[in-house]
């Protein structure tokens, strides 16, 4: 992945992000307070790994935007920075306070991005085998409606909970990104280059539900919320530093 960059001090740069991504979320979780059950990760260090991640993105773009896996970098970057702008509206970080409606508008449009991305990607690189779009969207489609059925949907009616609106909202987001964990599978099983893509949009996915279990729902369990972010911050970090795959896939073709 690093091995197309050049100058080194480029592959430097990107690595340094990464670490300091790494150091933020892993290290926001082993030094964080336990008074709280829930929790051990503080907000800031959630949302500096996030914004670690869209640095790291307009990065990959800059480094490779003359070449021909710049549309996908920038697509990438442009989905992240709406999942940074999400993390601060469930985070409250932005003012009027938590918005968790605007949140999952904004974490919609990452996806939408990253959906475009990959598609654009998939017609430039020829990974266009219409079989493993159609095996790899199906089974996600199903996975992701049996998983807002079971955890959002039934966990609310269980919990004594009568749906509303943001249940029913829940459906189309878990649906839109099993749209991005199929798409990314379908690569995957084209290239494998694309497997930590695909293991990303999946854990990415699993985050949400369980978040959505969280916000609607009443689920709780020990450190939730830090199960949340520990499957959340890899699934973006996966998604931005597939632009290396990408570019050595588009280079090597």
């Amino acid at each position: 992945m690093f091995a197309i960059l050049e100058p080194s001090l480029q592959r430097y740069w990107l690595l340094g992000l990464l670490g300091l991504w790494a150091a933020f979320l892993f290290g926001g979780f082993l030094f964080g307070s336990a008074a709280n059950p829930t929790r051990r990760m503080p907000a800031w260090t959630r949302m500096a790994s996030s914004a670690t991640l869209v640095v790291a993105a307009f990065s990959w773009y800059v480094f490779s935007r003359n070449s021909e896996v710049a549309n996908y970098a920038l697509f990438i970057a442009i989905g992240m920075t709406f999942g940074f702008i999400g993390d601060l509206w469930l985070a409250g970080w932005i003012p009027g306070g938590r918005k968790v409606v605007a949140g999952i508008i904004a974490f919609g449009f990452g996806h939408i991005f990253y959906i475009t991305a990959i598609l654009r990607f998939a017609a430039k690189a020829g990974l266009t085998d219409p079989q493993p779009f159609r095996v790899s969207l199906s089974i996600w489609l199903l996975i992701g409606l049996i998983g807002w059925y079971y955890v959002v949907y039934r966990g609310a009616i269980l919990r004594g909970i009568k749906p509303i609106v943001v249940h029913r909202i829940a459906l189309p987001y878990a649906l839109l990104l099993a749209t991005t964990a199929g798409t990314a599978t379908a690569l995957a099983l084209q290239d494998e280059h694309f497997i930590p893509l695909a293991i990303g949009a999946a854990l990415f996915l699993v985050s949400d539900l369980i978040l959505a279990g969280e916000m609607f729902c009443e689920m709780s369990f020990r450190l939730i919320g830090d199960v949340i972010w520990l499957t959340y911050g890899p699934a973006q970090m996966l998604i931005v530093y597939s632009i290396g795959y990408a570019w050595a896939v588009i280079t090597a073709g």
